[in-house]
């Protein structure tokens, strides 16, 4: 083995450990909340708050939070919303994406930044129109906050499906259209499953984006039916101070889903992210 070769294996090793103590930085706190999540209430700030098991582990706090605080039903609500945002903001999202990739119109770079603009907006700004909105129209406490979801997914689902738009040779729309078939039979029949890895990838993002929202949630929904699962957790508290054990608890129940989601199609999201961003 020659110098090179022994240089080569050193800094494999090296770049090894290095990712390796990163990957553990970064889930080590995802464990110590499983861990967290099956100690008894006294011991996670008594003797055995530093220890990885005191002895015994418990499902108290898992059964407080699915029965007694009914986080199934803020589960249910962060999927119907979740779900629903999703199919509309992606549906919206195609169409406007199609329009701005392939036909030709004054502004049209100045109408893509400004979806960019407005994906940069604070919530807060935001948040007291959209309140005064829905209290005028009697929309509050319902499903009816997937509405403004849109303002936190649709950006960032155009600027993803016009990437993936811009990929696909208009050749193939000129073929069509010899073929007699309409804009929207060459959108729907021929782009669209050409587009399918991006078309999957944007409702995979929007669905997690919808899914961890907060801020229009508890403004809009102050009625517990309709809490999504980031507000019913933030209310896992007494008077005095915050049920770490339940709200451990809660987080592994509600994190489920999402990592069930991402193991799921973690081929097909980065698959998506790839064709999109692969010059020809």
């Amino acid at each position: 083995m020659n110098k090179t070769q022994t240089n080569a294996g050193v800094w494999r090793v090296v770049f090894a450990v290095f990712i390796a103590l990163f990957m553990g930085i970064i889930i080590f706190p995802f464990f110590w909340i499983l861990v967290t999540s099956i100690k008894p209430t006294n011991e996670i700030f008594g003797d055995g708050a530093y220890s990885i098991y005191a002895g015994r582990a418990v499902l108290d706090h898992y059964r407080t939070v699915i029965f007694e605080k009914e986080m199934l039903l803020s589960v249910w609500n962060s999927f119907v919303v979740s779900t629903t945002t999703t199919l509309y903001v992606v549906s919206i999202a195609i169409l406007a994406s199609y329009a701005i990739s392939r036909f030709n119109f004054i502004g049209k770079n100045i109408l893509l930044g400004l979806i960019l603009v407005i994906s940069m907006f604070p919530q807060m700004i935001v948040v007291g129109p959209i309140y005064n909105l829905f209290t005028a129209l009697n929309l509050t406490n319902s499903y009816f906050v997937v509405l403004p979801y849109s303002t936190i997914t649709l950006p960032a689902a155009v600027w993803i499906m016009v990437t993936h738009f811009n990929k696909i040779p208009l050749a193939i729309e000129e073929s069509a259209k010899i073929d007699g078939a309409t804009p929207f039979q060459t959108l729907t029949k021929v782009i669209f499953p050409l587009a399918a890895p991006g078309v999957f990838t944007t409702a995979i993002i929007t669905f997690i984006s919808a899914w961890n929202e907060y801020l229009l949630t508890i403004t809009l929904n102050t009625n517990k039916e309709y809490h999504t699962v980031p507000v019913a957790v933030s209310f896992l508290r007494s008077q005095f101070e915050i049920l770490w054990g339940q709200v451990s608890a809660a987080t592994i129940v509600v994190t489920v889903p999402t990592l069930i989601v991402v193991l799921l199609f973690q081929k097909q999201i980065v698959s998506g992210l790839i064709s999109g961003a692969i010059k020809e």
